[in-house]
């Protein structure tokens, strides 16, 4: 292995802040509509909207995850007996890329084993289906851009997880060859399958009690290894 490539949600950073970091802004879009839902409705109205969203953009080689998340409202609201609002709309968009960016914290073993990854002589990737508005910020603020050599958005190769082109991009811009890459990822069916696809090794990151996000129930294939923490790496590389 001469390179290691990182997802960026649910592998470096947790998603465990983020129920709890989105719900008052579900609730507070029902009240800026002027309805009366009770919160476990919110909540399943929310839920019903994602999964739909989800395995319609499965499809897709390419969106913008502002667009997806906004797409994902316009459902919710109709899940909840609303009509979109010009004033609502503008206001969720904005509050909710806040509240990720936010609520997002690194595992706690992250900077350790990156450095130590470093340390070897390993090129360090990040490879993320999130817009730059979103990734930039969160690299910066976690110092990730100075253990990490290079990274690589969705919007930037205009690809997303588990199309090719996002991978192929991470690739040229690393000069490595995919056979000397291992990338590590918490979704099954866009890190992995993809990963597989493009000819590096696979690891699977799991994270007791916490769902990887945006998966649709797609036939995956199998790991070359499962983690359930990233200084597990030092030991596989």
């Amino acid at each position: 292995m001469k390179g290691v490539f990182f997802d960026l949600g649910g592998t470096l950073f947790s998603y465990r802040n983020v129920p709890r970091a989105t719900a008052p802004l579900l609730v507070e879009v029902v009240e800026r509509l002027g309805l009366m839902t009770k919160f476990d409705s919110i909540k399943q109205a929310y839920n019903l909207a994602t999964a739909d969203a989800t395995a319609e953009y499965a499809d897709k080689s390419y969106y913008l995850h502002r667009d997806f998340f906004d797409d994902i409202l316009l459902r919710f609201v109709a899940n909840v007996g609303g009509v979109p609002d010009d004033a609502v709309h503008p206001w969720y968009h904005d509050a909710h890329r806040v509240a990720i960016t936010d609520c997002l914290v690194l595992k706690k073993d992250c900077i350790e084993t990156l450095a130590a990854l470093k340390a070897q002589g390993l090129y360090l990737s990040i490879v993320s289906n999130i817009d730059d508005d979103m990734l930039h910020p969160l690299v910066a603020s976690a110092g990730l851009d100075i253990v990490c050599d290079h990274r690589t958005s969705s919007e930037a190769a205009q690809s997303c997880k588990p199309d090719g082109r996002i991978f192929e991009m991470a690739l040229e811009l690393s000069g490595l060859d995919p056979e000397t890459v291992l990338f590590v990822g918490d979704s099954p069916e866009h890190d992995v399958v993809g990963a597989a696809a493009a000819g590096m090794k696979t690891a699977l990151i799991v994270d007791a009690g916490m769902e990887p996000p945006l998966q649709t129930g797609r036939e995956t294939v199998a790991p070359d290894h499962v983690i359930h923490g990233l200084s597990q790496l030092k030991g596989i590389l």
